[in-house]
């Protein structure tokens, strides 16, 4: 039998083998099969679903999500607008995280401005924000 192992596909995808165990349990890859040895071995057809799935996971899209896109990539029949739709929808995700993250770090350089090293702990002003009524509003 040919193919790859379960480490050597790891490796050549540029994930982990953990990965490979969850993928195959939320069913975005098929179990392979075995030598009599009782070895996986994948095919070359796995490693494209699974550097798949990696590139999607590194663009944000989550396990669900990959799994419909991968539905859309083997319909030959589907137009691209679907796939198109999508990623639009995944970019302002993202930007809505952009825009989350530039927030939080005003708020932390606001808190770091505010504390000074001589201050003890019980009157630090970034432990204190934390207890505040609105966390992570603006100051």
């Amino acid at each position: 039998m040919e193919g790859l192992t379960r480490s050597e596909v790891a490796k050549q995808c540029g994930v982990n083998i953990e990965s490979l165990r969850y993928y195959e349990k939320r069913k975005l890859i098929d179990p392979p099969p075995r030598t009599r040895a009782g070895y996986r071995m994948y095919s070359q057809e796995d490693a494209v679903k699974i550097r798949f799935i990696k590139n999607a996971r590194n663009l944000g899209f989550t396990l669900n999500e990959i799994n419909d896109l991968m539905k859309l990539r083997v319909d030959r029949k589907k137009s691209c607008d679907s796939v198109l739709v999508k990623a639009r929808k995944k970019r302002e995700e993202v930007d809505q995280k952009i825009r989350d993250l530039k927030s939080m770090r005003k708020t932390l350089d606001q808190l770091i401005g505010k504390c000074e090293k001589s201050v003890l702990t019980n009157d630090c002003p970034i432990l204190s924000s934390f207890e505040s009524a609105k966390p992570g509003k603006k100051l």
